[in-house]
Protein backbone atom coordinates (compact mmCIF):
# COMPACT_ATOMS: atom_id res chain seq x y z
CA UNK A 1 0.00 0.00 0.00
CA UNK A 2 2.80 2.44 0.84
CA UNK A 3 4.39 1.98 -2.58
CA UNK A 4 1.15 2.85 -4.31
CA UNK A 5 0.79 6.03 -2.28
CA UNK A 6 4.40 7.03 -2.99
CA UNK A 7 3.90 6.55 -6.73
CA UNK A 8 0.75 8.62 -6.62
CA UNK A 9 2.55 11.39 -4.76
CA UNK A 10 5.55 11.28 -7.07
CA UNK A 11 3.43 11.19 -10.20
CA UNK A 12 0.77 13.73 -9.42
CA UNK A 13 1.76 16.05 -6.59
CA UNK A 14 5.39 16.82 -7.50
CA UNK A 15 4.67 18.14 -11.02
CA UNK A 16 1.89 20.32 -9.63
CA UNK A 17 4.41 21.97 -7.28
CA UNK A 18 6.84 22.87 -10.07
CA UNK A 19 6.54 26.23 -11.73
CA UNK A 20 5.61 26.26 -15.40
CA UNK A 21 8.71 27.32 -17.42
CA UNK A 22 6.63 29.57 -19.71
CA UNK A 23 5.13 31.34 -16.69
CA UNK A 24 8.56 31.81 -15.13
CA UNK A 25 9.91 33.21 -18.42
CA UNK A 26 7.00 35.65 -18.60
CA UNK A 27 7.74 36.74 -15.04
CA UNK A 28 11.38 37.33 -15.92
CA UNK A 29 10.35 39.51 -18.86
CA UNK A 30 8.02 41.45 -16.56
CA UNK A 31 10.92 41.97 -14.14
CA UNK A 32 13.12 43.27 -16.97
CA UNK A 33 10.48 45.67 -18.27
CA UNK A 34 9.08 46.96 -14.97
CA UNK A 35 11.11 46.12 -11.86
CA UNK A 36 14.52 47.05 -13.24
CA UNK A 37 13.31 50.58 -13.93
CA UNK A 38 13.58 51.29 -10.19
CA UNK A 39 15.71 48.46 -8.78
CA UNK A 40 19.04 46.96 -9.66
CA UNK A 41 19.02 43.27 -10.46
CA UNK A 42 21.29 42.78 -7.44
CA UNK A 43 18.73 44.04 -4.91
CA UNK A 44 16.03 41.78 -6.33
CA UNK A 45 18.17 38.70 -6.90
CA UNK A 46 19.87 38.85 -3.51
CA UNK A 47 16.56 38.35 -1.68
CA UNK A 48 15.50 34.91 -0.46
CA UNK A 49 11.86 35.28 0.50
CA UNK A 50 8.91 32.97 0.99
CA UNK A 51 6.05 33.08 -1.47
CA UNK A 52 3.99 35.05 1.05
CA UNK A 53 6.82 37.57 1.52
CA UNK A 54 7.31 38.00 -2.24
CA UNK A 55 3.56 38.49 -2.54
CA UNK A 56 3.72 41.27 0.09
CA UNK A 57 6.61 42.87 -1.82
CA UNK A 58 4.52 42.88 -5.00
CA UNK A 59 1.60 44.41 -3.06
CA UNK A 60 3.93 47.11 -1.74
CA UNK A 61 5.35 47.86 -5.19
CA UNK A 62 1.88 48.00 -6.75
CA UNK A 63 0.81 50.35 -3.95
CA UNK A 64 3.68 52.63 -4.90
CA UNK A 65 2.52 52.65 -8.50
CA UNK A 66 4.62 49.89 -10.07
CA UNK A 67 2.95 48.53 -13.19
CA UNK A 68 2.56 44.77 -12.68
CA UNK A 69 0.79 43.31 -15.68
CA UNK A 70 1.38 39.60 -15.02
CA UNK A 71 1.44 39.39 -11.25
CA UNK A 72 1.17 35.59 -10.99
CA UNK A 73 4.00 35.17 -13.48
CA UNK A 74 6.23 37.60 -11.59
CA UNK A 75 5.42 35.86 -8.32
CA UNK A 76 6.24 32.42 -9.77
CA UNK A 77 9.48 33.75 -11.26
CA UNK A 78 10.58 35.28 -7.96
CA UNK A 79 9.68 32.24 -5.87
CA UNK A 80 11.19 29.69 -8.23
CA UNK A 81 14.47 31.62 -8.58
CA UNK A 82 14.78 33.59 -5.35
CA UNK A 83 12.61 31.73 -2.85
CA UNK A 84 13.65 31.04 0.70
CA UNK A 85 14.63 27.50 -0.31
CA UNK A 86 17.29 28.75 -2.76
CA UNK A 87 20.98 29.13 -1.96
CA UNK A 88 22.11 32.68 -1.26
CA UNK A 89 23.93 34.44 -4.08
CA UNK A 90 27.70 34.09 -4.21
CA UNK A 91 29.67 37.00 -2.85
CA UNK A 92 32.54 38.50 -4.78
CA UNK A 93 35.55 40.18 -3.26
CA UNK A 94 36.41 43.70 -4.34
CA UNK A 95 39.03 46.14 -3.11
CA UNK A 96 38.01 49.29 -1.29
CA UNK A 97 39.92 52.48 -2.00
CA UNK A 98 42.26 51.74 0.92
CA UNK A 99 43.27 48.33 -0.44
CA UNK A 100 41.31 46.35 2.13
CA UNK A 101 39.08 43.64 0.68
CA UNK A 102 35.35 44.12 1.16
CA UNK A 103 32.46 41.86 0.26
CA UNK A 104 30.08 42.91 -2.49
CA UNK A 105 27.38 40.77 -4.04
CA UNK A 106 26.83 40.84 -7.80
Amino acid sequence: MKRKVMWVLAGFVAPALCADPATVELGQKEEASNCIACHSVRIIHSQRLTKAAWNRELDKMAGWGAPIENREAVLEYLVSNFGDDKAPPALTMTRAGNGNPTQASH
